[in-house]
């Protein structure tokens, strides 16, 4: 899919601060410094579109970045960061469990990984939580340019093995390579 003129729109922390519109949301979770920032900049070829940051836990707030009015990309703080103190992250887990919840307009929800590591307890509780919804997710095994690509394959085997689930489509992802980048707009696109 190309994207004309994306834009970020809002950085919300209640119900009365996400945009009014009917546009479908495809939603990013994942740990803090999985590279949420650079799946969204890498798929709309932009740069800067979606800030990132080189010291992690710094997105605090559900950040929505409108795609040419056609859907949003909604990045939820990343989880798992240790130097956030215990207040902070249950503030901040309040009100993304609030956001995922209520939210209506919510068409998929996409879980990104990191392909180097199995997944941590806080990816497999998202997971689950996920799973528990009922609604659409699939899974993004991130930074795959960072393993050879003769092995993508079989560490998405072993990831799958690890949330020992195999109905939930799991794809691999890398802003460097960009291999990756059609099937993934392919799947994207059912949701839009």
């Amino acid at each position: 899919m190309l994207v004309k003129n994306p834009k970020f729109e809002i950085s919300a922390v209640s119900p009365k601060q996400y945009p009014n519109s009917n546009l479908p949301e495809i939603v990013l979770a994942g740990k803090s410094n999985v590279g949420k920032s650079t799946f969204v900049n890498t798929l709309i070829n932009r740069k800067g579109l979606a800030r990132t940051s080189s010291e992690p836990g710094k997105t605090r707030q559900i950040n929505f970045y409108n795609m040419d009015d056609k859907f949003y990309f909604v990045d939820l703080p990343g989880y798992g960061y240790s130097k956030m103190s215990k207040q902070e992250q249950g503030k901040v887990g309040k009100f993304i469990e609030e956001y995922l919840f209520s939210r209506k307009k919510i068409s998929l929800t996409v879980l990104l990984i990191d392909i180097r590591h199995q997944p941590g307890e806080n990816d497999k509780l998202m997971f689950n939580y996920l799973k528990s919804t009922g609604l659409p997710f699939i899974v993004i095994a991130n930074k795959a340019d960072k393993i050879a690509v003769t092995k993508v394959n079989s560490y998405l085997e072993d990831i799958k093995k690890e949330l020992k689930d195999t109905s939930v489509p799991i794809f691999a992802f890398s802003s460097q390579r960009r291999i990756y980048t059609e099937a993934i707009w392919t799947e994207l696109e059912k949701y839009i």
